[in-house]
């Protein structure tokens, strides 16, 4: 009895570590650090594309994305929990404490000594997100498990109008869902048939043809295929450089 026991009191331990191991639960390894900003809105956008997260419906909890993570701009508009790994070290991470951040910027190779290169999965944070895991005083970079989740917005998704004559472009944001958009295309109110846009850069769809003077409508698809269609959004009225949002919401 005694040995069966120690058997299974082994067992248990060898359980445990291999679970931490491989992040049961969805969790992936990755390291963050903290963009060396303010809570100023215009400092907070980056290579999505979005001028001002604030008023994309992402508010301050944004981070850049290492390569494997942002993957050319397919990665934008996503939301992912993250926690500071506490046990690996308990100095600076906060015990329990997890936040969501929304994807919208790069964060290059050489970055940080490093973190961001291939293959490595880094957040380089905002500052309100990182001190939601972290302790302050901390000026360097801490360990974090992160995992995808869905977006939780108010209001409508939201219609950005750029470009200029015959050149249109939209970029998307206060996506719900999983937020990462896949694919988009347009129909023009004289138009019969949908026009498959391309992602230009980041957040941002871009089409050929002229759209001016047309009440427009949008086909949505996300990462995880879901698919919207949100029909004369925009007026006939539009120019760019508007923003508009739409009645439905991916949930």
């Amino acid at each position: 009895m005694e040995m069966k026991g120690k058997y299974l009191v082994t067992v248990i331990l060898l359980v445990g570590t291999l679970s931490v191991g491989m992040c049961s639960n969805g969790w992936i390894r990755a390291h963050a650090t903290y963009y060396g900003v303010n809570d100023s809105p215009a400092s907070l956008g980056g290579a999505c594309g979005y001028d001002n997260p604030y008023h994309a419906g992402f508010g301050a909890h944004t981070a850049a994305l290492s390569g494997a993570l942002f993957r050319n701009g397919e990665s934008c508009g996503g939301c992912y929990q993250v926690r500071c790994d506490y046990w690996a070290d308990p100095k600076w991470c906060l015990r329990g404490a997890a936040v969501t951040v929304t994807a919208t910027n790069f964060c290059p190779s050489n970055n940080n000594g490093g973190w961001c290169n291939l293959p490595r999965h880094h957040f380089d944070m905002s500052m309100p997100a990182f001190f939601r895991i972290a302790r302050r005083g901390n000026e360097g970079i801490v360990p974090v498990f992160y995992r995808r989740v869905g977006c939780k917005r108010r209001g409508g998704v939201r219609f950005t109008m750029r470009g200029q004559g015959n050149f249109n472009m939209v970029i998307l944001s206060n996506v719900g869902g999983s937020g990462a958009v896949k694919a988009v295309a347009v129909r023009g109110s004289r138009a019969k048939t949908w026009v498959q846009m391309t992602r230009n850069w980041g957040a941002n769809w871009q089409s050929s043809g002229d759209l001016r003077g047309q009440r427009l409508s949008f086909r949505v698809t996300l990462l995880d295929r879901k698919t919207m269609t949100f029909l004369n959004v925009v007026p006939p009225s539009w120019w760019f450089g508007q923003t508009f949002s739409g009645r439905g919401q991916f949930l």
